[in-house]
């Protein structure tokens, strides 16, 4: 591989861990797993969600996120869409734009939430985590979902 090839190679393996690091967060949270979500934070991540809390370290985002959460998720669809990210080596920033749906009382999707996150990222033991990520809601309607019979 010549030298201009291998940057512009890694650039395009980070774009890809980076996006897939998004798709994961949603996939954690519609799935209730908030181990699994907590884990895609470095070790001195930090989550910033407004009224819902503040957390910094996995083991403190996994607890912010069960006594938040626990038993509103699992039923949800989180579209993560638009990411616009900036590379700097081993740090990066991007924002994505996320949309939240749910059933309603008759099976319906419904949406529920849309916003965005503005995020600081890390590659950290050759993985790509949140530093620090900052959600916004732009468009709250609920903070609670229906529960599915």
């Amino acid at each position: 591989m010549s030298d201009s090839l291998e940057p512009r190679l890694r650039r395009l393996e980070d774009l890809t861990e980076i996006h897939q690091l998004f798709v994961d967060y949603g996939a954690a949270l519609d799935a209730g797993d908030f181990t699994a979500y907590a884990l895609l934070f470095a070790r001195e991540g930090e989550l910033l969600l407004g009224p819902m809390g503040r957390a910094k370290g996995p083991e403190a985002i996994e607890t912010l996120m069960r006594t938040t959460l626990d038993g509103q998720v699992g039923s949800s669809l989180h579209i993560i869409s638009s990411p616009q990210v900036v590379l700097d080596g081993d740090r990066a920033t991007a924002r994505v734009m996320w949309t939240v749906i749910h059933r309603d009382a008759n099976g319906q999707p419904r949406l529920t939430m849309v916003g965005h996150h503005h995020d600081d990222l890390v590659r950290e033991d050759g993985r790509w985590r949140f530093s620090k990520r900052r959600g916004t809601i732009e468009f709250p309607t609920t903070f609670s979902a229906p529960q599915l019979d």
